[in-house]
């Protein structure tokens, strides 16, 4: 392949049996992931995990910390600082009790797979360092789901500041990938006095890389994406500090990108609406040795 575009070698032929009816969609569950983000001399630069190898779902594909909704934080009430519910359900387009769950979903996966959390004692302030053997108890009981992420800010008399976050874009797995997400992708920036750790189970690398890198190697084929991790750091190019990303991510749409595969000219075509660089070009029957691109 030319560029570094995750591409499973099952995806034509479970095309095809969406195609002829002989797939049934599975239901997205609600997700989020963070494109957490500190300035260098150079710009903003952004925390990628590279997941295992093994991992059934992308691996050996570079992303971003984020994973799936705890319905536990639907149902809990969360001290929260910045804007109220009902303008994040607006914003993600949802009801309150989720948008609530997908913001602390965002905060949860930052602190379980890279060690930062963005809650602080009070609606104005930030926990300054979350080292240390009972921070790492913590961690490891809501990575476990021991402990609900309500339940641990609670206990620890913590507020969960939103407005830390921003809203960046929302992208939908495609209807034929059997672990399907209905994700909203976030931006946020590393607060002071804390520091990404090497944490996540589902990684085997982390790096902090400026958005034109990662997206050079992934040109180059050496750095494998999906397209949504491609889109969103594209969208950061223009943003000259982590500051300037966060104020810009209140301002846009967003719309819900769905992969969509449809029978033109013999071929399937799979495409990203408004994403047309991803768009691939499948032979109608299985090709003998391979798929194409």
């Amino acid at each position: 392949m030319a560029n570094g575009q995750w591409y499973p070698p099952e995806w034509p032929d479970r095309i095809r049996a969406l195609a002829d009816g002989t797939l049934t969609p599975a239901t997205p569950k609600r997700a989020a992931t963070v494109l957490l983000l500190r300035d260098d001399s150079q710009g903003p630069a952004v925390h990628m995990l590279r997941r295992r190898a093994s991992m059934a779902f992308a691996g050996g594909a570079y992303a971003y910390p984020g994973g799936g909704v705890d319905p536990r934080d639907d149902e809990r009430h969360v001290d929260w600082a910045g804007p109220e519910l009902s303008v994040w359900a607006e914003r993600l387009g949802v009801p309150e009790t989720e948008a609530q769950a997908i913001v602390c979903a965002a905060v949860r996966e930052t602190y379980e797979e890279a060690g930062v959390l963005l809650a602080g004692p009070t609606p104005d302030s930030v926990v300054s360092d979350t080292t240390g053997d009972d921070w790492e108890a913590d961690r490891a009981a809501i990575l476990a789901r021991d402990l609900s992420f309500a339940e641990f800010l609670d206990r620890r008399g913590l507020v969960l500041r939103s407005d830390l976050l921003g809203a960046w874009a929302r992208w939908i797995t495609p209807e034929f990938e059997p672990r399907r997400y209905d994700t909203w992708f976030f931006v946020a920036a590393l607060p002071a006095g804390q520091r990404t750790r090497d944490v996540s189970t589902e990684a085997d690398k982390t790096v902090w890389i400026r958005p034109q890198e990662a997206l050079a190697g992934y040109g180059r084929g050496e750095l494998l994406m999906m397209p949504p991790t491609v889109a969103t750091l594209r969208q950061l190019i223009p943003h000259p500090t982590a500051n300037a990303a966060l104020a810009a991510a209140a301002q846009g749409e967003l719309p819900a990108v769905l992969a969509q595969a449809r029978l033109e000219e013999g071929e399937l075509v799979l495409s990203w609406p408004g994403h047309e660089e991803f768009t691939k070009h499948i032979p109608t029957a299985p090709a003998a040795g391979g798929t194409s691109a």
